[in-house]
């Protein structure tokens, strides 16, 4: 008569945390990867400019030079023969997570370049934390001032038109945002490894640019 003896393996404690611990990190990477994935196919659109004003003067419904009042071409005029003509506005981008997505992308923060009738001018960085949920479009709010007389070589009426083309009524076709985004993950910031550069839909489609 053959006596069968069944041996129990028993795994030491230090061993069954390891094994926890490895598995904890195998998910919290995958999940990881879905944001970054995630964040890859957020599509990204210039949507419309507000509050934008040129030294002190409302451009809410200004088409071009020749909708101003005779104050306001004495004060901009004024302002213009001092050397600056500051132009101030909040560009609202659009985000949208696509729908298709499993996880929302965190925005934590992004390196921003403003293009205006594609010259680089003005740069800085939005540090605000937006949530981009799948399938809902997201605003997202960025303040910008620049000096006009800094970057272009215009007449009053040249300069007037072209802030005119960004703070007035409809989008900012003239308008593009090179952009580079970071988002929070579970093992930490990830910023985009490239900028992109983002326009209006009216004049084309998000692209990438080094």
């Amino acid at each position: 008569m053959t006596l069968m003896f069944k041996r129990t393996v028993r795994l030491r404690p230090w061993i069954l945390l390891l094994m926890v611990g490895l598995g904890a990190v195998l998910v919290s990477s995958c999940q990881t990867l879905r944001e970054v994935r995630s964040l890859k196919d957020v599509d990204f659109r210039i949507d419309r400019a507000t509050n934008a004003q040129l030294a002190g003067v409302n451009l809410r419904r200004l088409e071009s030079f020749s909708d101003l009042g005779a104050m306001d071409v004495a004060r901009l005029t004024s302002t213009l023969s001092q050397g600056e003509l500051p132009l101030s506005f909040t560009l609202h981008m659009e985000a949208t997570n696509p729908e298709s997505n499993t996880v929302s992308a965190r925005l934590t923060q992004m390196d921003w370049t403003l293009l205006l009738d594609d010259k680089e001018t003005v740069n800085g960085n939005f540090d605000q934390e937006v949530t981009l949920p799948p399938g809902t479009p997201t605003d997202v709010p960025i303040d910008i001032n620049l000096d006009l007389v800094r970057f272009f070589d215009e007449n009053l009426r040249g300069l007037v038109d072209l802030a005119a083309s960004v703070g007035g009524e409809g989008p900012p076709t003239n308008v593009k945002l090179r952009v580079q985004p970071t988002i929070r993950t579970r093992i930490g910031p990830i910023k985009y490894p490239e900028p992109i550069t983002v326009v209006s839909r009216d004049v084309g489609t998000q692209d990438v640019s080094n």
